[in-house]
């Protein structure tokens, strides 16, 4: 038995599935972006650089809480449909502290939770032999 810790992070802009595994058990976490669509309607009335300068903020924020997550798993695979995976793969990139963790980056579409763990189970299932 291989006793990497996994994590698999299901992710868009505006929320992240943490699903780890323990075991044959797979548990979730749900991480949420804190700009909102109604943040983004209400900053763009005052103006364009003020709305994206408060994206930029809190994107960092919510890629900030998943990372701190993941400093505690040995393999990573991160997917979804949007570019958000790569943003926060690029984030970890660049920090000396992931260096040593295993992070790959799959494009998915948008899945229910059954398919997310599926995905999860199957990917640690082939990539542990």
């Amino acid at each position: 038995m291989n006793n990497a810790k996994h994590l698999g992070i299901w992710m868009d802009h505006s929320e992240a599935h943490l699903i780890a595994q323990h075991g044959d058990s797979l548990g979730t976490t749900v991480i949420k972006s804190d700009f909102s669509h109604k943040d983004k309607q209400e900053t763009l009335h005052r103006s364009e650089y003020t709305m994206h300068h408060k994206e930029q903020h809190l994107a960092a924020d919510y890629y900030k809480k998943i990372s701190q997550v993941i400093l505690k798993y040995d393999d990573i695979i991160i997917f979804g449909p949007t570019d958000a995976k790569h943003e926060l793969f690029n984030i970890l990139s660049e920090n000396a502290l992931f260096d040593k963790i295993k992070i790959d980056v799959k494009q998915t579409d948008k899945m229910t939770e059954n398919q997310e763990l599926a995905f999860v189970r199957e990917y640690f299932k082939l990539h542990s032999l």
